[in-house]
């Protein structure tokens, strides 16, 4: 079973399945998070859904690049979790199954192209704390411990 985190499911709401991947970025003491802007302002892990007939590793690529304008190398999965969420920039409800790697940003090509998106430079003692969702700081946490 994979494990929850967050809201438990709105009784007699229909949601629909939306994978996603997410990165927790390290490079040296420093982690790479994103900043969105809309429709909550809050700070994630760089990552998004998965589109149809895509691979996760290249949406990974993809959304990482999209989020915070820096390519990426070596991705390893850690693991996954679900979340159950109304997503308002979709308006949809969604069970969100989040796979998490961990991987190396190795160059920066330019500033985000998802409008709404700024990206945050940290220092991974503090990485977790900033993090909206509960799934996020429990990676980042168990990667730092």
């Amino acid at each position: 079973m994979i494990r929850r985190f967050g809201d438990p499911k709105v009784q007699n709401q229909t949601y629909i399945h939306r994978p996603g991947v997410y990165a927790v970025l390290v490079l040296g003491d420093s982690v790479l998070l994103t900043f969105q802007a809309e429709p909550l302002p809050e700070v994630q892990l760089p990552g998004g859904g998965i589109d149809a007939g895509e691979s996760p590793l290249a949406a990974l690529h993809r959304e990482v690049f999209e989020e915070t304008g820096w390519s990426i190398a070596r991705p390893r999965r850690l693991g996954a979790f679900r979340r159950f969420a109304f997503m308002p920039d979709y308006d949809m409800w969604a069970e969100k199954l989040c796979h998490i790697y961990l991987a190396r940003p190795i160059r920066p090509h330019g500033p985000p192209r998802e409008k709404g998106h700024t990206p945050i430079w940290t220092h991974r003692s503090k990485a977790a704390s900033m993090l909206e969702n509960d799934g996020d700081r429990h990676f980042v946490n168990q990667l730092f411990r």
